[in-house]
């Protein structure tokens, strides 16, 4: 940053909308600065990320360009590799694999003929990390963002130590070292929450490691760094790119928490977001977010359209795909799907993403065998947390049980499930996982905590709008006489049977005095019983209860 932050005019203007993150004001003054006379190189560059910063990402590449010369015209040969560099990193993301690698050669050579250690060397490895990372050689990666952070260290440059942190938590997750590597991520973390980091670095690290933890199914801390992104998102005005990968994260925060229009409207913003600057691998993201939550709402033909945009423009489909025939009853075409992508997926993160859902659909399609192998390895990479992960291989196993007739041990991993999911603030996956424990209480003869667990997950499907799964659940009571009554009044019933009064009735079923009252007054009626007792007793001669 030049010190002259108290110039007057256009110039002055710029700097300092720039240094209040003003991104609109800080590219119209410089711009209107670059009009009057050329910039300086240093000027430049807060023109070219002012640009990127307002979604102006050709201009941010031809300003770095510009400074990039202007440097090297000056004799200033490190400055030159630095914004060598960046054009590198720039380009990189874009996925301009040859323009990168020209840029990152030029770099390379600049600073083979420059004498004495200098940070930019550090700044060099960075290209060479994102490439290792990107084909799956985390040990290399690691090593050279190891690297890449002692240089850091060394000349005190905050933006090259966090993303050094921030991939080597990142190839250390990938290692099998997860613990490790979020403590690196968190790391990285901390200087961006306190300021330390220069605005670009800033978003990109937020988005990193967001997109890390999720990798790493840790919700808790995605959960935490997204609020945090949209705080500081939000604090920017004008501010573009780390809006839309923003908007994904949120989408699936909450997607997890039940809030299902809210996501699918961050999504669908997203999508359109990123369409709209030319990326679609990154709106591909949010179609397949998109077919998500179409999915569990049961609009099976919107679903289908986004997860074929998603593959589309490059994003995996699975395991939703395979999760959406399941829905529809085809079997076959979703047992062929996981079992297609579980062949393709090799590293650890991309596995787990996918066992949950093998587990369900290699179970529907009477694959035992492989169904208890899918759901061993899910344990092994769960390990003894208390996460998402976990929750995911804990109902898995449950599910595993009651197939196999073991009703009493699936009864302990589901309930284990249904208590993570519950701290995870995680409704709809609690739901299912109900729905699976009134399985295993049917089956070890207790139809009265069966029907109480189903009828819980009934009234949470019809919260979220869950429309398939509500519909299965109350398909299970299609062949049964409930002379009438509604699940919730044969809920009340069975209280009432036992002798309970509205009121303990009311705090069991976190219902009004009010509500109970009613429901009573139409179980009279429904039954033709002129009190309780007879209502109690037509129960058990029927066998409502």
């Amino acid at each position: 940053m030049p010190p002259a932050v108290h110039a007057t005019g256009a110039l002055g203007r710029g700097r300092r909308a720039f240094e209040a993150r003003d991104w609109a004001d800080a590219h119209a003054a410089l711009t209107e600065a670059e009009a009057a006379a050329p910039l300086g190189p240093d000027d430049l560059e807060l023109l070219a990320t002012s640009a990127y910063m307002v979604g102006r990402e050709h201009e941010l590449l031809r300003l770095l360009e510009r400074a990039h010369q202007a440097w090297a015209d000056a004799g200033d040969v490190r400055a030159a590799a630095r914004t060598a560099i960046w054009l590198c990193l720039h380009l990189t993301l874009r996925r301009e694999a040859g323009s990168a690698s020209g840029w990152l050669s030029r770099a390379t050579r600049l600073l083979e003929r420059e004498p004495g250690d200098c940070v930019e060397r550090g700044w060099v490895l960075m290209p060479a990390v994102m490439r290792h990372g990107a084909a799956g050689e985390w040990q290399t990666a690691h090593d050279l963002a190891t690297a890449a952070g002692e240089i850091a260290q060394r000349f005190g440059d905050a933006d090259l130590l966090a993303f050094a942190f921030l991939d080597q938590g990142r190839a250390l997750a990938e290692l099998g070292q997860l613990d490790d590597g979020l403590r690196l991520l968190d790391e990285a973390m901390v200087a961006a929450t306190a300021g330390e980091l220069s605005p670009l670095v800033t978003g990109l690290v937020y988005c990193s490691v967001i997109e890390s933890c999720q990798l790493a199914h840790d919700i808790r801390r995605a959960r935490e760094w997204t609020s945090a992104l949209t705080a500081w998102c939000d604090e920017q005005p004008g501010l573009v790119p780390f809006t839309g990968t923003c908007l994904i994260h949120r989408a699936e925060i909450l997607q997890h928490q039940g809030e299902w229009e809210g996501a699918l409207e961050e999504a669908a913003l997203a999508a359109r977001r990123f369409a709209e600057r030319g990326t679609p691998w990154a709106a591909a993201e949010a179609a397949y977010r998109v077919g998500e939550i179409q999915r569990l709402q049961g609009r099976f033909a919107a679903a289908e359209q986004a997860y074929r945009d998603a593959a589309r423009d490059g994003c995996e489909p699975q395991p939703g795909l395979s999760l959406l025939n399941l829905a529809r009853g085809d079997v076959r075409a979703a047992t062929a799907g996981v079992r297609r992508a579980l062949a393709e997926a090799g590293e650890p993160t991309a596995r787990a993403r996918l066992l949950p859902a093998a587990v369900e659909i290699l179970l529907a399609a009477g694959e035992p065998a492989e169904a208890h192998a899918a759901c061993d390895e899910l344990a092994a990479l769960a390990g003894d947390g208390d996460g998402l992960l976990a929750a995911h291989a804990a109902a898995a196993r449950g599910a595993l049980e009651l197939a196999e007739d073991d009703a009493r041990c699936g009864l302990v991993s589901l309930r284990r499930a249904w208590r993570i999911w519950q701290d995870l603030d995680a409704p709809y996956e609690a739901a299912r996982t109900r729905e699976l424990v009134a399985e295993a209480c049917r089956r070890l003869g207790d139809d009265e905590a069966a029907e109480l667990e189903l009828e819980a997950a009934r009234e949470t499907f019809r919260e979220l709008g869950a429309t398939p799964d509500l519909a299965r659940t109350e398909s299970r009571d299609e062949r049964r006489d409930t002379h009438g009554l509604t699940p919730r009044e044969l809920e009340v019933l069975r209280l009432l049977a036992a002798g309970h009064s509205n009121k303990v009735i009311a705090t069991h079923l976190v219902l009004s005095e009010r509500t109970v009252e009613r429901h009573v007054s139409n179980i009279l009626a429904k039954l033709g019983a002129p009190s309780r007792a007879g209502a109690t007793a037509y129960a058990y001669e029927h066998r409502l209860i």
